[in-house]
C-alpha cells in the first residue's frame, strides 16, 4: 500500500517521460530492470498524490493495467476500512473486493452470452416469453422488448419508477401494477438510447427463469468459478475472509444531506460489514425478482479478479487453455449496437448524458478517442476502447480494454471526499479524479518507454 504525498503528479501530467524519472540506481542491476523499477516508483508516487490530494481525497484505490496482453502494473492505496484511529484502519490489499457499481452490468452480460451460446436464450426473442408474463411498453404494445434492446439500453424502460425491490416483490407485480413512469412515452423499443438500470433487473430475472438457478450462484458457475475469481453478487454467501476483505465504500458527505466536507471524516455509505454483517435472504423464489442481487451494480470483485476477466477477453475468450466464450460471441457482444446520431448530445436517437454515452454494444460502452466528444478516456492519447464505467455510494470504477493493441485498465476507487459536481473532468464527462487516474495509469503502465 502506498500512502505518501508527492509532487511527481504534476511532472507526470506535464509530460515528463518515465525514462527521465527513472535514473540508474547502481551497478548490480541491469539498465532495463533499473528503468522498470524507477518507472514503477514514479507511477506509485503519482497515483498516491491523486489519492492524497487534500482538496479531493480518495478513501482507497486499487488499479491494474494490461499491456500487450500481460499485467504491466497493479497497486493498491488507502484503506478498505477506516477506523477511529489509524491503528484501527485496514489497508487495501490485492485481494480486496469492491462493490464495482455499473461495471457489474458488463460482467452480467458475459454470463448472459454464455447462455446465448448454449441456446438457452435468444437476443431477439420477446423477453415476456422467458419471464412468463407480458412485458410491453403500454404506449407501444405491438413492439416486443428483447434482450438485445435491454443490453443496448434501447428497450424504452426507464428508472423513474424504480429499479430495485426487496424479495417480497415480484417483477410480474411491479410491471403489471401499471406504473407509467417505468416506460418512455414517446419512443418505441429499439429506437432511442437512454441508460436505465432497470434493464439489468429484467436481464437477471430472465437468466434465473431459463436456468432455474439463483442469480448469484448462476454467475459463479458461468463466470467467476471458471476463472477462479473470488467474490460475487451476494455477500451473505461469502467466506469470512472475503467479508473481512470487502472494502467499505465512503464519502465525506453526510448520509441525510448532500453537504460535502473534504476536511471532515470519512462516512461509510455501503458494505460497512465491520458494523453490519451482510444480511441473508429468506424465502426468495428463483425467477421472481433478481434485482435483489443487483445484476446492475452489486458484484464484489478485486481489481486482480477483473484483470483475469480482461485477460480472458483479450485472449479471445480463453482462460488457461479452455474456451469460456467463443470469439463469435465476443464479436457480437462488442459489435456496435447503437451510436449517437450526429445532431447533438441529446439527438434524435438517444440521450448521451453530456457526451458520456456515444456508442454502445451488448452490455458495454464504446469509447472513441476523439477530442471534444466527452467520452474519451485518456488525455492527449489515442486510446479507443470498450468496457464500462461505474459510480455509486462513493465508488468510482472503470473496466476498459483496447482489443486492437491488447491493452486495458481497471480502476476501483473506494470513496470520494469532495463533491464530484464541483470537481468535473476537463476533457470528458467523467470526474477529474477519474481522468487523472486513467491518464496517469495509461502513461505510466501502457504507453511507457521501453
Amino acid at each position: 500500500m502506498i500512502n505518501k504525498m508527492t509532487g511527481l503528479l504534476g511532472l507526470l501530467l506535464l509530460g515528463t517521460t518515465w525514462t527521465a524519472l527513472a535514473a540508474p540506481l547502481g551497478n548490480s542491476t541491469s539498465t532495463s530492470t533499473m528503468r522498470q523499477d524507477g518507472q514503477q516508483r514514479a507511477l506509485d508516487a503519482a497515483l498516491s498524490a491523486i489519492v492524497d490530494d487534500p482538496a479531493h481525497p480518495l478513501a482507497s484505490l486499487s488499479v491494474l493495467a494490461i499491456r500487450h496482453g500481460k499485467v504491466s502494473y497493479q497497486q493498491q492505496f488507502g484503506y478498505r476500512h477506516i477506523g477511529v484511529t489509524p491503528a484501527d484502519s485496514l489497508p487495501v490489499t490485492p485481494a480486496t473486493l469492491f462493490r464495482i457499481a455499473s461495471v457489474s452490468k458488463m460482467m452480467t452480460a458475459l454470463g448472459l452470452m454464455r447462455l446465448v451460446e448454449q441456446g438457452k436464450l435468444s437476443l431477439d426473442q420477446d423477453v415476456g416469453i422467458y419471464l412468463g408474463f407480458s412485458l410491453r411498453n403500454p404506449h407501444f404494445p405491438q413492439q416486443a422488448v428483447t434482450l438485445r434492446s435491454l443490453l443496448s439500453h434501447t428497450s424504452s424502460l426507464r428508472d423513474a419508477g424504480g429499479y430495485s425491490w426487496g424479495p417480497e416483490r415480484r417483477l410480474r407485480d411491479v410491471f403489471t401494477a401499471g406504473n407509467d413512469s417505468m416506460w418512455d412515452k414517446h419512443t418505441a423499443p429499439c429506437r432511442y438510447f437512454t441508460y436505465a438500470n432497470l434493464n439489468w433487473g429484467v436481464i437477471g430475472t430472465v437468466m434465473e427463469k431459463v436456468t432455474g438457478e439463483r442469480f448469484d450462484l448462476l454467475m459463479r458457475r458461468l463466470l467467476l468459478d471458471p476463472l477462479d475469481v473470488r467474490g460475487g453478487y451476494y455477500p451473505a454467501a461469502f467466506s469470512t475472509d472475503e467479508v473481512e476483505n470487502t472494502a467499505t465504500l465512503y464519502r465525506k458527505r453526510t448520509l441525510e444531506t448532500e453537504i460535502w466536507q473534504p476536511q471532515g471524516p470519512w462516512i461509510a455509505q455501503a458494505d460497512d460489514f465491520y458494523k453490519r454483517p451482510p444480511a441473508g435472504l429468506a424465502n426468495y423464489v428463483i425467477g421472481s425478482n433478481a434485482t435483489v442481487f443487483s445484476p446492475t451494480g452489486g458484484l464484489r470483485i478485486s481489481a486482480a479478479g477483473l484483470g483475469t476477466v480482461m485477460q480472458m477477453l483479450l485472449d479471445g475468450g480463453r482462460h488457461q487453455g479452455k474456451q469460456l466464450l467463443q470469439p463469435t460471441s465476443l464479436a457480437l457482444m462488442f459489435g456496435r449496437q447503437w451510436q449517437l446520431a450526429p445532431d447533438g448530445d441529446n439527438g434524435s436517437n438517444g440521450d448521451s448524458e453530456r457526451g458520456l454515452y456515444r456508442a454502445w454494444g451488448l452490455g458495454n460502452q464504446q469509447f472513441d478517442a476523439v477530442e471534444g466528444q466527452g467520452n474519451g478516456l485518456v488525455e492527449g492519447a489515442s486510446f479507443s476502447a470498450v468496457g464500462h464505467l461505474g459510480e455509486a455510494y462513493g465508488l468510482v470504477s472503470a473496466f476498459v480494454l483496447d482489443f486492437k493493441n491488447n491493452n486495458g485498465m481497471v480502476v476501483l476507487v473506494g470513496g470520494t471526499g469532495s463533491d464530484p459536481e464541483r470537481y468535473p473532468g476537463t476533457y470528458s464527462a467523467m470526474g477529474r479524479s477519474e481522468e487523472l487516474i486513467l491518464t496517469t495509469l495509461y502513461r505510466g503502465a501502457i504507453d511507457k518507454h521501453e
